[in-house]
């Protein structure tokens, strides 16, 4: 007899399994949930022998497990809406970051915010994400980058995860570009950033993992090299922005390292996509920054299909060049820009998004030891949360056992 506090009916399942049928779909099943976590979930004519206190009929409607947006730079100061004009104006992000804007220019308004300040503009991204079915988020640092700016930073990352209702990974991004007082010397921030900032904040239990920018207009990859094996000592995993702009060899050091994923890999050719599939490095696809860039060249989805390369779809919603607060638009735009069929886009918001977040076995899954992390949906099919590009969705949505008010 298995004891539940709830059982949820009458409903369709995706539950995003990686065999079986496509979706893992059950089309009449029912989840048994106990102290937030799945403890059955299946056809409802298998239903075990249960007793459940509470009762969900969710009227034939789809659920799946909630969205995971595993690369977000969800807390920051001010915007950047002067830049998106001047890009479309013609000026590239090169350009404009060379010149002092970019990520250097959301360096100042978020200095300048306090935590309360950054922590309500935060809420108000954070809900268009959850609106899309969103239950987990990764959260960067990295426009702090001095000390009490980044700890800031990831103090209210960890705020969201406690008040929020969304599980919240941490990301430490301390090389994300050369703070302006810091150009001239850019070695010494370096050290700041390696040797100060991280240790820092690993120690005040603030950082889940450590993420980099390498890029020739932001750090090499002997500068991230020498982050990550900080990052190695201190038993931290690693991510990494890869070969975004050029083919850098950054998804060839996130091999090296054993990276949990790496990020944007537009110019990622043959050998780093061999090198991530080798070291099991997860590929995490951000169209909404191909998108707002008006970028050319796609991420290689063939050479990942080919190579066997796991792929995550994420946001990446930050204030310069992806403005993006919806995870089922970031699900559309990875099908109509880089290709990907509607399950692959939704297997990459859900199973693969939780393995680039070290998550694989607690969330991704509607499966029996998962946590109750649900999206449920107003849909005839799971391919319509790639198809509807600002049509709601989401009928409701439960985080650790708790449905949403």
């Amino acid at each position: 007899m298995i004891r539940a506090d709830r059982l949820i009916t009458d409903c369709r399942l995706a539950t995003m399994v990686a065999d079986g049928e496509a979706y893992g779909t059950v089309d009449d099943g029912a989840i048994l949930i106990e102290s937030g976590r799945i403890v059955w979930a299946g056809a409802r004519a298998d239903l075990p022998a249960h007793e459940a206190i509470e009762t969900d009929r969710l009227d034939g409607r789809w659920v799946t497990p909630g969205l995971v947006d595993c690369h977000t730079h969800l807390v920051f100061g001010g915007d950047r809406s002067g830049e998106f004009e001047q890009r479309l104006g013609g000026a590239t992000y090169e350009e404009i970051a060379r010149a002092g804007g970019g990520i250097v220019s959301s360096v100042a308004a978020t200095r300048a915010a306090s935590e309360d300040e950054l922590y309500a503009s935060a809420l108000g991204r954070l809900a268009g994400l959850k609106a899309t079915g969103v239950t987990t988020v990764e959260i960067k640092s990295g426009y702090g980058l001095d000390p009490d700016s980044e700890l800031k930073m990831l103090r209210v990352a960890r705020r969201i995860g406690r008040e929020a209702g969304v599980r919240v990974r941490t990301s430490y991004l301390g090389l994300h570009a050369v703070p302006p007082e810091w150009k001239a010397d850019r070695a010494r921030y370096v050290d700041l950033a390696v040797d100060e900032i991280l240790p820092a904040a690993h120690a005040g239990g603030l950082v889940d993992a450590v993420d980099a920018y390498c890029e020739p207009i932001a750090f090499s990859t002997e500068e991230v090299g020498r982050l990550f094996d900080k990052a190695r000592a201190l038993g931290l995993p690693v991510r990494l922005h890869a070969d975004q702009l050029s083919d850098g060899g950054g998804a060839a050091l996130a091999a090296k390292y054993g990276a949990l994923s790496a990020d944007h890999i537009e110019h990622t050719g043959e050998a780093g996509v061999r090198a991530m599939a080798e070291a099991g490095v997860v590929a995490v696809l951000l169209p909404g920054a191909y998108l707002m860039l008006r970028e050319t060249t796609p991420p290689p989805i063939d050479l990942l299909r080919r190579h066997g390369v796991a792929m995550a779809v994420a946001t990446d919603c930050n204030p310069g060049t992806s403005p993006l607060a919806s995870m089922t638009a970031a699900i559309n735009l990875a099908c109509v820009q880089f290709r990907l069929t509607p399950e692959e886009a939704l297997a990459g918001a859900t199973r693969i998004a939780a393995r680039a977040l070290g998550l694989e076995d607690e969330i991704g899954t509607l499966e029996a030891g998962k946590a109750a992390d649900l999206a449920v949906w107003d849909i005839a099919r799971p391919a319509e949360l790639a198809y509807w590009l600002g049509k709601p969705l989401l009928a409701r949505r439960m985080a650790g056992g708790v449905w949403d008010a």
